[in-house]
């Protein structure tokens, strides 16, 4: 099952923005399923999310390329968001390094 992005972790996000990764992830998760995005041509994974993509860009009135630059942009912003969680909640365990 996907994560939805309701959490306060994610309060830096507008609701268009969570809504956005919401529902790009969530057809994700149907059509990719359990496969590891590492063995998976980024090609390949934009060609499978592409129905999706195309139609948040008609309601948005907008390119599919540039749902797609907000996708990535979103998706590093939210791992990086969740990375430095991670690490500073190694802290408070006293293990520093990785």
């Amino acid at each position: 099952m996907y994560e939805t992005l309701n959490s306060k972790d994610f309060d830096f996000l507008n609701e268009d923005d969570r809504e956005l990764l919401n529902r790009v992830s969530a057809y994700s998760e149907k059509v990719l399923g359990d496969v590891s995005p590492e063995q998976v041509r980024i090609s390949e994974q934009l060609d499978k999310l592409r129905p999706v993509m195309q139609e948040l860009a008609e309601e948005r009135k907008t390119s599919l390329e540039d749902i797609f630059i907000k996708y990535m942009d979103l998706a590093s912003l939210v791992l990086a968001k969740k990375d430095e969680k991670f690490k500073e909640d190694m802290q408070d365990f006293d293990v520093t390094e990785f």
